[in-house]
């Protein structure tokens, strides 16, 4: 990460990654694992699974569990 990237009002770092582009990664493996997410995005796992549950919680994506890992796909609409 560069210590130059923009910060928004609340002083956090504003994403690399639009929500399209978490979207298009989950599209890529669909069903993707959170690993899948982050390796294809060049990310942590723990900030794929952020972005996930966010785009989760906005009805963008869907998930489900499979043995002890997570999928995520896209909701179709």
């Amino acid at each position: 990460m560069s210590e130059d990237r923009e910060r928004n009002e609340g002083g956090r770092f504003e994403p690399e990654h639009t929500d399209d582009d978490v979207l298009d990664a989950v599209r890529e493996h669909d069903p993707a694992g959170t690993k899948e997410v982050a390796d294809e995005l060049g990310i942590a796992r723990q900030s794929a699974d952020y972005r996930l549950r966010r785009l989760l919680d906005e009805g963008h994506v869907s998930k489900k569990k499979v043995g002890n890992s997570l999928v995520w796909s896209v909701v179709r609409e």
